[in-house]
């Protein structure tokens, strides 16, 4: 065979390549799922009718609330969008509240419908939490923020272990990235160390209040955001360490509406 004739041909295929346009209706390839950088400002709306126009390029909201051409609504403002869940804490209003039998729930968590869930039954939860995440995705959301995620150091009515939390934390972790979303460590400062790898960024309310603001900072030196809001003090008691600590700070009340105060 002519040694020229390989040359040929590879000159052949890159001619029929160069001929050949992609689909436009070809799915783009996927970069990977997003990774929020510490400082980023962000929003915070889980009550009230959604205001799209706060300057910010992070909103976190209601997964189930809202639909995907809100989420579209918000990507085309130039947003990345958070979607709320509660995956510890059964939720009596949620329209697959039906789903969860009896014997996962447990004491009310102090908000008012809301009961912890025996996260040690995953043979029963993860096929909620895996339709839960799908929604999410398929509603175009970025990213998931879990909540609930630390009954193992409260009163749920089950004995609930930090190898238990460690378990489940990793589940909700590890379904949220099968779907290519980003996950948020919810609170459960204890097992920051542990889960600090299995996480994209962290959610947090109220550190400064407890004084705890500093066992986020691993998240910090990771390249990894901290999303945090106080309620009850004044941005003068903890802008200057949220600052310091690179974290993405402001003042919320209670109900989590439009209003907020960043420092």
């Amino acid at each position: 065979m002519s040694r020229r004739a390989p040359l040929v041909a590879a000159a052949l295929l890159l001619l029929l390549a160069g001929c050949m346009s992609p689909s436009d209706d070809a799915p783009a390839p996927r970069t990977g799922r997003w990774q929020p950088a510490p400082g980023q400002e962000w929003q915070w709306q889980l009550s009230g009718r959604l205001d799209p126009a706060v300057d910010v390029p992070v909103y976190d909201i209601d997964g189930f609330d809202h639909s995907a051409g809100t989420v579209a609504d918000l990507h085309r403002r130039g947003r990345k969008v958070i979607c709320y869940l509660s995956t510890g804490a059964h939720e009596d209003w949620r329209p697959d509240a039906g789903k969860f039998p009896r014997e996962v729930l447990g004491r009310g968590n102090g908000w008012e419908g809301e009961r912890w869930l025996d996260i040690r039954r995953t043979d029963v939860l993860e096929p909620l939490m895996a339709a839960r995440l799908d929604m999410c995705r398929d509603k175009g959301f970025d990213a998931v923020e879990p909540d609930n995620m630390d009954g193992y150091a409260n009163d749920t009515g089950f004995p609930l272990t930090a190898a238990d939390q460690l378990r489940w934390n990793r589940l909700i972790a590890r379904l949220a990235h099968e779907r290519g979303l980003a996950v948020g460590l919810k609170n459960d400062l204890d097992q920051i160390p542990e889960l600090l790898g299995d996480f994209d960024f962290a959610v947090n309310e109220q550190c400064a209040e407890y004084g705890e603001c500093e066992r986020l900072s691993p998240f910090v030196r990771a390249g990894k955001a901290v999303f945090h809001v106080e309620y009850e003090l004044r941005k003068r008691d903890f802008c200057p360490e949220a600052e310091r600590l690179r974290m993405s700070s402001m003042r919320k009340r209670y109900e989590l509406g439009v209003w907020r105060d960043p420092c």
